[in-house]
């Protein structure tokens, strides 16, 4: 954490680049949605004063790939929201690799009661 400001850092395998030295934009896709959704469950969590994070789900979330994203070094994630309404956050995100934001995100994510197929699934 940094401020409102989420963050993570992983590293790419091999099995995960489009082609050489080049990280595959699905998996953009996958580690931004899933780094943006964690980002919607803290910060609702915190808004409603809960002891534990709600199970949210992706509404929606687009994908701008900026520049190729390098595979050597660390991936950085960095997401914040910028909306918290009752059960849903609107969150933005951004992946830099090598110094320079390769990536970008932007969605919506809602938290989810019993019953529905994804609670409580992670």
């Amino acid at each position: 954490m940094e401020g409102d400001l989420v963050v993570a850092e992983w590293t790419p395998s091999e099995h995960h680049q489009a082609f050489p030295g080049v990280l595959n934009g699905g998996i953009i896709g996958a580690l931004l949605d899933c780094h943006c959704n964690w980002t919607a469950a803290y910060h609702l969590m915190k808004a409603q004063g809960a002891s534990s994070p709600p199970c949210t789900v992706t509404a929606d979330y687009s994908i701008t790939l900026k520049r190729p994203t390098p595979m050597s070094g660390l991936v950085r994630l960095e997401a914040k929201p910028v909306e918290l309404k009752g059960d849903r956050a609107v969150i933005e995100g951004t992946l830099t690799a090598g110094g320079k934001v390769t990536a970008l995100c932007r969605g919506t994510f809602v938290a989810v009661k019993e019953g529905h197929p994804a609670y409580h699934r992670w």
